[in-house]
């Protein structure tokens, strides 16, 4: 059984699995999802997940000391991740497993690697591959169509979740094929310019 404490503000999620634990001040954007088994405490400060963002499976999302959590628009913050008082630029994927801690700021388009440690306080600018521990820039690239892609994915999934169905249709596996498709092809063609 869940928790969806009286100062959490709802704005029509997609979808808020029955066993999240929402404690505090925290704000659920529309169209945005949180999966099974997500705690967020916000005893101070505030936690606010964007428009279309997914918080998925086991993941713990905190404030910091002197921080709150800010996360953006169309993001997936993926299984096992611990955020504590950072801010994530929209279209970021956050990777199984990462931690990203107070003050850090990730910018937009960015993904950080599975099982990575990013420290206090750091600070990277939109479009970095960011991986390791501690957490360091390993390359760039504009990532926004791979996260807008599994975000995709995601909404669907939380659209069935809400509506009592656990797996994709044959339209919608077609559909997500063909945003996988377009997004290859934006790739190949940014390559080529």
């Amino acid at each position: 059984m869940g928790h969806i404490g009286e100062d959490v503000i709802l704005e029509d999620p997609a979808y808020v699995h029955e066993t999240a634990l929402l404690y505090g001040k925290v704000a659920i954007k529309p169209g945005a999802s949180i999966f099974a088994h997500v705690v967020m405490r916000a005893e101070a400060h505030e936690i606010v997940v964007g428009q279309r963002s997914n918080i998925q499976d086991f993941a713990m999302i905190s404030v910091g000391d002197f921080t709150p959590t800010l996360i953006g628009e169309d993001c997936s913050i993926t299984t096992r991740v611990a955020l504590r008082g950072c801010t994530i630029g929209n279209r970021c994927l956050i990777g199984i497993g990462a931690t990203i801690l107070d003050g850090a700021k990730i910018g937009q388009n960015s993904i950080v690697a599975g099982h990575a440690m990013v420290d206090k306080n750091s600070i990277f600018e939109p479009n970095s591959i960011i991986a390791g521990v501690p957490a360091k820039k390993i390359g760039e690239r504009d990532n926004s169509g791979v996260t807008r892609l599994n975000s995709s994915i995601y909404q669907i999934a939380s659209e069935n979740y809400a509506a009592g169905a656990e797996r994709f249709t044959d339209a919608q596996l077609q559909s997500i094929f063909d945003l996988a498709q377009a997004n290859l092809s934006n790739q190949k063609t940014q390559v080529q310019a």
